[in-house]
This record gives C-alpha cells, sequence and structure tokens, in this order.
C-alpha cells in the first residue's frame, strides 16, 4: 500500500493535468459533439496506460467509452461519467483555476476528478507492479439525465464483474456511500370537462381542483424517517381564470431507500382514483433507479476499503445519499457496489464546484490498493 501511496503522491501533477484536460473539454449530457470531443480525449489517456478502449456508440447521446486492462480472473467494474449538467459557454464564469488546495471549474467534483482518481490508480497499480485482478473502465455520457442509453450496458458489465466501485464524489470528509435512495419520477394527468366558470359552472369538472385533491392524498406517502418523501415539483393546467380547467397535471418526484418502499410506493400511485365526477386520471413513470441498499455484501465490500486506508493512515467512514448513481442499477442486480469512491471536495452541480487536490493522491492509492485487495 506505501508503495502504492509513493506512487499516486510522486505523480500528482499527472493526476492535475488529466483534471484540468477533461474539464477543458466541456461536455453537456445533451450536446453530443461536445461530449465526444471529450471522449476522444479521454479515449487517448485509457490508451496510454495501457487500456484497451473501444466506444459504444450512441446516435443522440455522447459515445460511452469502455477500456479494458488485463489481470486476473473476473474483472472489477470501475463505473463514472464524464457529461455535465453545465451548458456549453461555462468556462467563460467558472475557468478552470486552482486556489490553494482547491481545484476549480465545471464538472470538477461531480465527476471529472473520479476520472482521474481512476486513471492514476490503474497506472499506479501497472507501474508498480502489482498483482490485481482484471479491471474494466465503463465512462458514460448520459448519466446525468437518466441514464436512458447506458443502463443496458452499465447492467450487462456488472454480470460479468466481481464488485462495482463507482468514481461519483465522496460524502463531506471522503466517505464513502453504502447507501442511496432509490429516484422515480411521476406524472399525474388529470382530464376534466371544460365549462364556463360564470355561466355553467356545474356543467364543468375541473381538473386543477381533482390535481389538488390528489397531490394532497399523495402527500401522505411521505415517511421522511423510513427515508421516503415525495415532491410535487412541478404543476400546470387551465387556460382562463373564467374556464373550468379541462385538464392539469403534476410532475412529482419521489425517493425511496429500500427496494421494498420503492414497489409500495409505486402500487399506490398506480392505485391513485378520481375523486370528483367527471375527472379521470392518468399516471405515468415510476422509479427510473432502483435503491441502492446497504446489503452484507456492500458492507463487506466497506470493510475491505476501511482496512486499505488504514494502512494508508487513513480513517474511512460510510454515509448514505439521498441522489441516485449509476451504482443503484448494479447493487440491484446483488452485484457488491460501492460508492463515492472519486473526489473530496464540494458544490456538485452549484457554482463554486470544487476539488481537494491535496486529497487526489491518497484517493487515488486507495482505489489501487482496494482493487488488488479483490483479486
Amino acid at each position: 500500500m506505501n508503495d502504492l501511496l509513493r506512487y499516486c503522491d510522486q505523480h500528482a501533477a499527472d493526476m492535475l493535468r488529466t483534471l484540468e484536460t477533461l474539464i477543458r473539454l466541456e461536455s453537456p449530457s445533451t450536446d453530443k459533439p461536445a461530449v465526444d470531443r471529450c471522449g476522444v480525449a479521454l479515449a487517448g489517456i485509457l490508451r496510454a496506460i495501457g487500456g484497451e478502449v473501444g466506444l459504444v456508440r450512441q446516435t443522440d447521446r455522447g459515445d460511452h467509452i469502455r477500456a479494458r486492462f488485463t489481470g486476473d480472473e473476473r474483472p472489477v467494474l470501475l463505473l463514472g461519467h464524464f457529461d455535465t449538467v453545465w451548458p456549453l459557454g461555462t468556462l467563460q464564469r467558472m475557468p478552470f483555476r486552482r486556489d490553494g488546495d482547491r481545484v476549480y471549474g465545471p464538472g470538477a467534483f461531480d465527476m471529472k476528478a473520479g476520472i482521474a482518481i481512476a486513471v492514476a490508480a490503474i497506472d499506479a497499480l501497472r507501474s508498480t507492479s502489482t498483482p490485481h485482478p482484471s479491471v474494466t473502465m465503463l465512462w458514460t455520457t448520459d448519466e446525468e439525465i437518466g441514464s436512458g442509453t447506458s443502463r443496458e450496458t452499465i447492467e450487462a458489465e456488472a454480470r460479468q464483474s466481481r464488485a462495482v466501485l463507482v468514481l461519483e464524489p465522496a460524502l463531506p470528509g471522503g466517505a464513502l456511500k453504502t447507501s442511496r435512495k432509490g429516484v422515480g419520477q411521476y406524472d399525474v394527468i388529470v382530464h376534466g370537462v371544460a365549462a364556463h366558470a360564470g355561466l355553467d359552472p356545474g356543467k364543468g369538472a375541473s381538473a386543477i381542483h381533482e390535481l389538488a385533491a390528489q397531490i394532497s392524498s399523495i402527500e401522505r406517502l411521505q415517511d421522511l424517517e423510513r427515508g421516503i418523501s415525495v415532491n410535487a415539483g412541478v404543476i400546470s393546467g387551465g387556460t382562463r381564470p373564467n374556464v373550468v380547467a379541462e385538464e392539469a397535471r403534476a410532475t412529482i418526484d419521489v425517493r425511496a431507500a429500500t427496494l421494498a418502499d420503492a414497489a409500495a410506493v409505486d402500487a399506490e400511485f398506480r392505485r391513485l382514483q378520481p375523486r370528483r365526477m367527471g375527472t379521470r386520471l392518468t399516471v405515468q413513470g415510476g422509479f427510473e433507479r432502483p435503491p441502492l441498499e446497504r446489503t452484507a455484501a456492500v458492507v463487506a465490500l466497506f470493510r475491505r476499503a476501511a482496512a486499505v486506508a488504514a494502512e494508508l493512515g487513513r480513517e474511512l467512514r460510510e454515509g448514505s445519499a439521498g441522489g441516485g448513481s449509476d451504482g443503484n442499477f448494479t447493487a440491484a442486480l446483488g452485484v457488491p457496489t460501492l460508492d463515492g469512491l472519486g473526489a473530496v471536495g464540494d458544490g456538485a452541480h452549484a457554482a463554486h464546484e470544487y476539488v481537494d487536490a491535496a486529497a487526489l493522491p491518497w484517493r487515488a492509492a486507495l482505489l489501487a490498493g482496494l482493487i488488488a485487495e479483490l483479486k
């Protein structure tokens, strides 16, 4: 472990160069040409450390990148994404810069630094001749918008892997994520009957009034102690104040900590029935990401990581996150999954997004050591 840490310390500047390259190549999820420009640079970086690199081609999204590194037996999957939430041109107001130990720039924390950590970890393993299992890296291009084109590839790679290590950012202080909530989105659409609000109000059936009643009912599903939250984040409906609304809709964000609770909440949405005569309901959507539960396999993987950290002179903690990642998909398959192995920092999706540069070498050594321990 000390050899790995020493190598990562000695090559910290290489890690920062990788991070700078990726940040300067802006890669908003919905801009395929921009994402692919970043992907070309990333593929070159992976080839330079010995990866067998291939592209998972996409029509409307950026091409996903898969790199394989030979070793013993079944591979360990390193998983993450290089798309960001920041639109093209953000660099003009959030330029790449370093201020002391903080490195700033769009996508630095979430999660281009995680990719730089993974590159450094593999480079350290191979350069120090440390025995390790085969490694597959999968860097996707649509995680920030739901992983619609990447989920199938993610799950296929996970099924072939002994474990999945997710390079999403760490929790505050560097803690790893041993659980994540499942994330769902539902559209509740109410169809009513239009009428003149003054002349013939009794002939109408207000979709807006019905939607208000439905939202009140849905709110009762919330149980924060159990980790269930519901939020009607967007509502719309009606045409004019003097017209009984013919249609109204709400988009509702739902989170749940366990697969059982996610299934129970989903069932409640499917059971919704109209309360007002003349109205009818359509419910669309569901859980896009299942929960990443803190199973025995996840705990065992965390304990191995904590033991590696202890050898590096660090104390490693664990925690949970309210948001989902692609690790939710792999954990739901029963593949041991550990999340939050990426950068220490703050400001995901925020203007102050930054990475703690001083923590990068030990995070790379932690990842390298954990991979070696999984042989």
